[in-house]
């Protein structure tokens, strides 16, 4: 674990997937050929945290969904790459747009499209219910499942590497 926390302590991005990772990877669509996603409050909210410390956010996700445009706005997330269906050229252009190494990234993934970039970052992480050949690629391996809360868990970890949980959490406790 301390391995873990080392590599947390160097991250300056983070960078999500969305479908299995923010959501539970399931696709509901309406008749009307709307599309729905459920996201968990308390994934936002450690992103949001998280960004409050220092750290940026980005998404990067093989489908378009005006679904993931509101909620990345809603949470203030501006490194959105929506319908890349590489997603290794978006990562590439994201980290050069920041000056950023691939050491000083961490990305979660569920799925083998997410392979190409985590194999590159500094940490790299997999939901608990990802694809086995990406649990057997990531660094480490959130507690809860895409959708329910792998985002919390790794924004918790990050924050509690670089020693700033203690701060956030402060004022829910006075």
């Amino acid at each position: 674990m301390q391995d873990i926390l080392h590599k947390a302590a160097q991250i300056k991005l983070i960078i999500f997937d969305v479908d299995g990772v923010l959501t539970d990877g399931r696709l509901i669509f309406g008749d009307d050929g709307q599309e729905y996603k459920a996201f968990h409050s308390r994934d936002g909210h450690g992103m949001k945290m998280l960004q409050t410390s220092g750290v940026a956010v980005g998404i990067i996700t093989g489908r378009s969904s005006k679904v993931v445009e509101h909620r990345m706005r809603n949470l203030g997330i501006e490194h959105v790459y929506q319908g890349q269906q590489e997603k290794l050229p978006a990562f590439q252009q994201l980290i050069a747009k920041l000056e950023l190494q691939p050491e000083q990234v961490a990305y979660v993934g569920d799925d083998v499209v997410d392979l190409p970039i985590m194999l590159r970052v500094g940490l790299a992480v997999a939901t608990a219910d990802a694809h086995a050949l990406v649990a057997r690629h990531a660094h480490w391996q959130t507690p809860n499942k895409g959708g329910q809360g792998a985002a919390r868990d790794i924004c918790e970890l990050i924050m509690e590497a670089q020693g700033t949980l203690d701060r956030a959490m402060q004022p829910y406790l006075d």
